[in-house]
């Protein structure tokens, strides 16, 4: 499927971006553990967070729908799951497949997970590894790669330092934890999502947070209280159309309901930083979750250096970055990204790659990359995706300043976490 974006020197109008990726799969994981029911207004109905709901199900969890984004979970406890009949299917769902890998190593049921193609590329051995050193017995293909097949037994508690600063990889640990009585702690190199953290906290587990870990310790419940929640929007699905409002030549939009959770909030930072014109309004919290009214005018930006513990609080908005760097006076360099190598794709090569087709001037590192601004682009040209949402989602927001558009292949994989994309973005172009 091929998306056709054309240029838009107007950005304008009110909307509200579909519910936080990250938290839908997260309640729906969660709910189906409390003991009683749950109530989820707001769930993102992309194809990554129903590949988590269709799993609970198989795993005997009862979920209503009652309208769109607002389901019932009947949760079953801690030891209520049951053995699936079948394969569990996480698409293309990273974040699936790395949370429940720790929570089924710890049922007494055997599981095997799988996914697309590009999700059996992806590295499973930063789970495993830990995974196993608390007695889980996962098998997986060579170098750790999906179908994994999973074992379930009891596991026990371990102290681990995160060679990455990964919020799968934290919550996968702390999920397998909940079963274990003695006491788990996780030492992160650098602050990365705590949506974890702060549902567990929700639900009645006595997490302890500081400076750089987290801790289960010994003596907290080991059962899980049923919540209600009202998801937010997806900041990182709000960074295309704040992007789109900056570069844009005149207009103004008003993104309602945003999730700013402080681990979340480092594109909003470095728009700012680039001379983005943001305004936050109306900040209230739910659910423990900062939100806030997004209020973006059209901004003269400036290339600028992003880079350390700034990194793990923005990796899913590289590529918009990567955008607004692209119209930013000057040269934008980013480093320490090498996480960004091993997404849905290697995201730093499709960037460069895709980049170059248009003339753009970018520098492809190691670790991220080096963008020299530019005046104007003709584009004109057919582009790929990668099967990679948000290469694909970023070269939409591309095409609007260019002169000739583009034409996006492989534009059907935006559905996995943003299905109304280009319905929302033809609402506000003028």
């Amino acid at each position: 499927m091929v998306l056709k974006i054309n240029r838009a020197r107007k950005i304008e109008g009110e909307i509200e971006v579909p519910g936080d990726k990250s938290i839908s799969h997260r309640s729906l994981i969660l709910g189906a553990l409390a003991e009683g029911e749950s109530q989820i207004k707001g769930l993102l109905e992309g194809e990554d967070c129903l590949c988590t709901l269709k799993i609970m199900q198989q795993l005997g969890v009862e979920i209503k729908k009652e309208k769109a984004g607002r389901y019932l979970v009947k949760g079953r406890g801690l030891n209520g799951l049951q053995e699936a009949a079948d394969v569990l299917d996480c698409g293309n769902s990273g974040t699936s497949m790395r949370l429940l890998t720790g929570l089924l190593a710890a049922q007494d049921f055997y599981s095997v997970l799988t996914g697309d193609k590009s999700l059996r590329k992806r590295p499973m051995a930063r789970i495993i590894n830990p995974l196993s050193s608390m007695g889980a017995q996962i098998y997986s293909r060579k170098k750790g790669l999906a179908p994994l097949t999973i074992l379930g037994t009891q596991l026990t508690s371990i102290e681990y330092e995160l060679p990455v600063a990964s919020a799968q990889l934290k919550s996968s640990i702390l999920l397998g934890a909940l079963y274990s009585p003695k006491e788990t702690v996780i030492i992160e190199p650098a602050i990365s999502r705590d949506h974890t953290e702060k549902m567990l906290q929700g639900a009645g587990i006595d997490l302890q947070i500081e400076a750089d870990r987290v801790i289960l310790p010994a003596s907290c419940q080991r059962h899980l209280n049923p919540f209600q929640i009202q998801i937010p929007g997806d900041i990182s699905s709000a960074a295309f159309f704040i992007a789109a409002a900056l570069l844009a030549e005149k207009g103004e939009l008003l993104i309602k309901n945003v999730g700013i959770n402080q681990t979340r909030s480092g594109f909003l930072e470095v728009a700012a930083a680039m001379g983005g014109q943001i305004e936050i309004l109306n900040q209230t919290k739910a659910a423990g979750e900062a939100t806030a009214d997004l209020l973006i005018k059209p901004s003269q930006l400036k290339g600028i250096e992003i880079a350390g513990d700034l990194i793990p609080r923005l990796i899913d908005e590289i590529p918009i970055i990567a955008v607004l760097a692209v119209f930013a006076e000057g040269k934008t360099i980013i480093k320490d990204a090498a996480e960004l190598r091993v997404k849905e794709t290697d995201r730093i090569s499709a960037v460069a790659a895709e980049f170059k087709k248009l003339g753009i001037k970018i520098t492809e590192n190691p670790d991220g990359m080096e963008i020299q601004g530019v005046d104007h682009l003709t584009g004109g040209v057919k582009v790929e995706s990668y099967h990679d949402h948000r290469i694909a989602m970023s070269l939409a927001i591309l095409a609007l300043r260019t002169c000739d558009g583009l034409t996006i292949a492989g534009s059907e994989i935006i559905k996995t976490s943003f299905p109304d994309f280009k319905k929302l973005l033809e609402k506000v172009m003028k």
